[in-house]
């Protein structure tokens, strides 16, 4: 569930969706996960080899149906559940503040901004209609040492 919604940058609602059938396919060489976002807007994105690992962990010996379980009484998750995981996980790692599965969300967009990401290419992992929505999430947006002026220069100088 923390790499749905910390590299995914998945929204609670999303991750509990996800069934085993969802990230089946391959496309262009990689592994996908398709799922059906904010606004019934479908998606699809790669899904990196150590996502894939968690989630074949978590799927077991199934070939279908909801990817993540209720441990007693065996039937999905919702949103809710979500939450209760996230809660624990991070009390469990002694996080001594609220942490959320938006929370997740929120690190997965920032520090794909603070990695060098592209603001259309980290929109596009957030799946944000508007730009300016995921500008909020940038961090280091008065970073001088990322100006853009720097990159216009290396362009026109041919470097």
């Amino acid at each position: 569930m923390a790499y749905l919604l910390g590299i995914n940058a998945l929204r609670a609602s999303e991750a509990a969706a996800v069934r085993i059938e969802d990230y089946a396919d391959t496309l262009r060489g990689h592994r996908v996960l398709h799922l059906v976002g904010k606004g019934n807007k479908p998606a699809t994105m790669p899904v990196t080899v150590p996502v894939l690992r968690a989630l074949e962990a978590c799927r077991g010996q199934r070939t279908s149906g909801p990817l993540v379980l209720r441990p007693v009484s065996g039937n999905p998750i919702d949103r809710r559940d979500v939450y209760r995981m996230v809660a624990r996980i991070a009390k469990t790692a002694g996080i001594p503040r609220h942490i959320s599965p938006h929370s997740l969300r929120h690190a997965a967009i920032t520090n794909a901004l603070d990695a060098g990401v592209p603001l259309r290419d980290a929109q596009i992992l957030a799946r944000h209609a508007d730009p300016r929505t995921t500008e909020h999430y940038d961090r280091a947006r008065g970073n001088l040492d990322r100006h853009g002026v720097h990159f216009l220069t290396a362009y026109v100088a041919g470097v």
